[in-house]
């Protein structure tokens, strides 16, 4: 309570004898619209920020400096392993920024326009191969229901019978 009681004292008679030296100051001509209050508030402040400000920033970076040192001398192989995980995100990006949606075994397809007009029956058909060249064939309809006997042929009857998979059939 004492040294609470002198401190005021102490800080009250600054403040007195600041006040009597205020006569010798030669007089500024002031801005009607910005009081001293006021320019105390803003260099008050702008010296706090200043300091605070670039005094925070400075030792947070060399606190996030010194941090990433100590880990990488407990843990070298974090290094390695997050340029490996930023070599393929980079990879990966740079493809698909590319071509986000095409494929790769991409081949250019002749687009049936009017089918109707065509003069065929309408089935579906396909080219031989997949090449683009050959002629076009009709595709097997899927109601074609195939029996398979539990029969066993010889050779040459199975060859003269069996039409399956051969041109012309259906």
């Amino acid at each position: 309570m004492i040294v609470h009681a002198f401190i005021v004292a102490t800080v009250s008679e600054i403040i007195r004898e600041l006040q009597s030296f205020n006569h010798l100051r030669k007089p500024r001509r002031r801005n009607p619209f910005f009081n001293s209050t006021q320019k105390h508030v803003v260099k008050m402040a702008s010296r706090i920020s200043r300091r605070f400000l670039s005094t925070t920033a400075r030792r947070f970076q060399e606190h996030q400096k010194a941090e990433l040192k100590k880990e990488s001398r407990r843990n070298p192989e974090i290094l390695i392993l997050g340029g490996v995980m930023v070599a393929a995100l980079g990879g990966a990006g740079y493809y698909l920024g590319r071509s986000p949606t095409g494929a790769t075994s991409e081949s250019p397809v002749t687009i049936a326009t009017h089918p109707w007009e065509s003069g065929s029956s309408g089935k579906y058909q396909y080219h031989p191969g997949g090449d683009p060249n050959a002629a076009p064939k009709d595709a097997p309809s899927a109601l074609n229901v195939v029996v398979v006997p539990n029969v066993t042929l010889p050779a040459e009857l199975h060859e003269k019978y069996n039409k399956w998979g051969k041109d012309g059939y259906p």
